[in-house]
């Protein structure tokens, strides 16, 4: 597979929808390695909390703020195809503010509420929605079994307030609707290795997974080294994130699985 790189519609694409769909960003072995490790990682299974939905249902979410050198998770998080990408979207260098699995398993995966991820991190000290996220399907992804939803454009709508929806934190439903009523609603359905680009300000939801197939999705998240937060919270401030080739992807899933299965 050729190496990844951004063309200029893209870029543009991203500027005017507040998100990026992008097809294979992984190839079959590196997906393949990723939804190994992934299903068979005890530690995800054992770290994973739970979120009530507010609809009857609950999320599993790991999240990690640490960045080994020795798994395909952090391996992803440094790949050049990721992190160049990041960076010409957000026009800064970038560095890793977490990333995270989400666990959606079939029958009894939860929804997560309508929100911008920049709603959540405002309260961090991070001042401008200069932010963003990758996010990695490690199964298929429909709309039978709770795919991301995203509204086309309102990453320019700016922060919208948030408030507790169960256990999760939503935007305010009298703003959701009315930008339901006037932007469009997508439907991200992915197939395993696609990924979704979005931008911090860009309100999305998923569905709950009432399906046989489960729904697992590793999302990179970045913040632009301009906006390092001004105070201290659970996600890092700002310092130099080293990219890798992208072999390395490859190269260390394959030894963190020769490892798991010695």
């Amino acid at each position: 597979m050729p190496p990844f790189q951004l063309t200029p519609d893209q870029i543009v694409s991203f500027d005017v929808n507040g998100y990026l769909v992008v097809p294979e960003l992984l190839d079959p072995t590196e997906i393949g390695l990723l939804r190994d490790i992934a299903k068979a990682d005890h530690a995800l299974q054992r770290d994973a909390g739970s979120r009530a939905d507010g609809e009857g249902g609950a999320v599993k979410l790991v999240v990690r703020n640490d960045l080994p050198d020795d798994t395909i998770y952090g391996a992803l998080v440094r790949s050049r195809r990721i992190v160049d990408a990041m960076q010409q979207l957000l026009r800064d260098e970038v560095y890793h503010y977490h990333h995270k699995m989400i666990l959606k398993e079939a029958r009894v995966g939860g929804a997560w509420a309508w929100h911008q991820d920049y709603g959540y991190w405002y309260g961090n000290g991070c001042l401008f929605p200069d932010m963003g996220s990758c996010m990695i399907a490690v199964d298929r992804a429909t709309k039978q079994n709770g795919c991301l939803q995203v509204v086309k454009g309102s990453h320019l709508l700016g922060r919208i307030d948030h408030g507790k929806v169960g256990d999760q934190t939503g935007a305010d439903p009298e703003r959701v609707d009315a930008c339901l009523q006037r932007l469009e609603l997508v439907y991200c359905e992915l197939e395993p290795g696609a990924a979704i680009f979005f931008h911090g300000n860009t309100l999305h939801r998923s569905d709950q997974n009432k399906s046989e197939d489960p729904r697992w999705a590793f999302i990179c998240c970045y913040n632009t080294k301009h906006n390092d937060p001004y105070k201290d919270s659970k996600h890092p401030r700002y310092s130099p994130l080293a990219t890798w080739d992208d072999s390395r992807v490859s190269d260390i899933g394959r030894q963190q699985w020769q490892q798991m299965n010695d």
